[in-house]
């Protein structure tokens, strides 16, 4: 039974999985999660995260216990000399025989080294263990902080995502809005320029008025392709901005009567810098220059460390006998192969700095003068934001009345094509007139889907400026 679950779930797995790829139309809420998790800008601010977490475990690693191990296997091939003062008074003392041949008290004399055989082995363990060190406690508030900017470089990373995203859908959204007005403008001057050539048959219409039409039609036909291939490239770099396969189909869905343009009072205002991702990561940068003012401070305090060395060591006259033990041999008068033999030592340090030439102070002066640097910026952040938000209300203000007035010239140039067509066909209106008019329309028309992408940009851009941008 446990067998048949673990199968069905990664069935389940397997199943979404698949589904997730296969994906290929998306809302402006699905191509902004998408690119959340797919763009390379996100995914590497997630792995700076990650690091930053690792570097705080590292930090808080140095005040655990470090423990090392050595082995170490040496050769003398020739030792070094014993050298000592000969003498040879009775209350005196040398560790060379009396009555050496032509040796005289006071002189050198070299000798074998009989302290040391050729060959020594030693294996031991080494431990140290942080007892007290300023730099170590405000290290670990420094890694945590450390932490949180990057959490915090994350957000404005995101934001920057979705700024770029939402504006390269809209283009879409849009473009794929006109396409379908071309073909509507493409079917309408169709009718009418065969409606005008059966015109001409009958007599009824000079063949100048089927030239002009037949010119206006041909025009739409070349933007229409040309505006085509515009879209793909639109398309393309909303597919780049999310981090999505250039060469894999997508298709962009909502509507353009439900993109939202309201007015900037009912979207609010900037009254917190703090919502905004930029102001956050400089708050970061702060956290950090303060810790490394007392850093510097901390430095001139004094550490205490605790350690031991535990081992054996064991020396022959040659390597081979390095690796035979004989648990006979004893420490004095042994004869024979030597047993490696056990040591150990422990103790304290502490370390009290008393002088460093002035460079501890010198060191603290450009830290605290770098933190006046931090807080010249937020002066200048702050003022760049309310510069921001003043340009953005203004721009999202002018991209409204610019909107309306393009709406309205594009109702009226529809009225106007429709009613010069039907005068025309009447009878009662020139052929001149209908060109114009259905040149009016199309300008009108690309006037007001203009107009309406530099509203939603606006409105984006009006968004980021008050620090509201929706991000998951």
């Amino acid at each position: 039974m446990k067998q048949f679950y673990k199968i069905f779930v990664l069935l389940i797995g397997l199943a979404v999985a698949q589904s997730a790829l296969a994906q290929t139309t998306f809302t402006l809420e699905q191509c902004i999660d998408y690119a959340l998790k797919n763009a390379v800008d996100a995914q590497n601010a997630v792995l700076d995260e990650r690091i930053a977490a690792a570097r705080v475990k590292e930090t808080v690693g140095l005040g655990l216990p470090q423990i090392a191990g050595s082995v170490s296997l040496q050769h003398n091939q020739q030792l070094q000399r014993f050298f000592g003062l000969y003498n040879d008074s009775p209350d005196g003392f040398s560790f060379f025989p009396s009555g050496i041949p032509g040796a005289q008290n006071g002189d050198v004399l070299a000798a074998q080294n009989f302290f040391q055989l050729k060959s020594s082995g030693n294996a031991g363990v080494t431990i140290n263990q942080l007892l007290f060190n300023g730099s170590y406690l405000v290290g670990l508030q420094a890694a945590n902080a450390y932490k949180d900017l990057s959490v915090k470089t994350t957000t404005q990373t995101k934001e920057q995502i979705v700024q770029n995203v939402s504006k390269a859908y809209y283009a879409v959204l849009i473009n794929k809005e006109r396409l379908g007005l071309f073909n509507s403008n493409i079917a309408r001057v169709d009718s009418l320029l065969r409606n005008t050539k059966a015109l001409y048959q009958n007599g009824f219409a000079e063949k100048i008025d089927a030239d002009r039409i037949q010119v206006t039609y041909n025009n739409i036909l070349v933007e229409r392709d040309k505006f085509v291939n515009l879209n793909e490239l639109s398309l393309v770099l909303l597919k780049f901005q999310m981090g999505y396969p250039i060469d894999q189909p997508l298709t962009v869905v909502g509507n353009i009567q439900e993109l939202e343009v309201p007015a900037v009072a009912t979207i609010g205002n900037q009254d917190d810098y703090k919502l905004r991702p930029d102001y956050q990561v400089l708050e970061a940068n702060r956290r950090l220059q303060q810790l490394n003012i007392k850093n510097k401070y901390a430095e001139g305090m004094p550490s205490l460390s605790a350690f031991a060395n535990l081992g054996y060591a064991t020396q022959s006259n040659n390597v081979s006998g390095l690796f035979k033990t004989n648990s006979n041999v004893e420490d004095l008068g042994a004869v024979g192969p030597d047993k490696w033999y056990s040591y150990s030592l422990f103790g304290v340090t502490l370390n009290v700095p008393i002088f460093s030439g002035m460079q501890r102070s010198y060191k603290v002066q450009q830290e605290k003068l770098t933190m006046q640097k931090i807080e010249n910026g937020f002066v200048k952040l702050k003022h760049g934001i309310d510069l921001e938000v003043k340009q953005a209300v203004v721009n999202y203000e002018n991209a409204l009345k610019t909107l309306a007035a393009q709406k309205e010239n594009m109702e009226l140039a529809s009225s106007i094509a429709r009613v010069t067509k039907i005068k025309y066909e009447q009878g009662v209106g020139a052929n001149l007139e209908v060109v114009d008019a259905e040149d009016a329309l199309k300008q009108a028309q690309n006037n007001y889907y203009n107009a309406l992408y530099d509203a939603m940009v606006a409105r984006v851009d009006l968004d980021k400026a008050y620090g509201k941008l929706s991000i998951k």
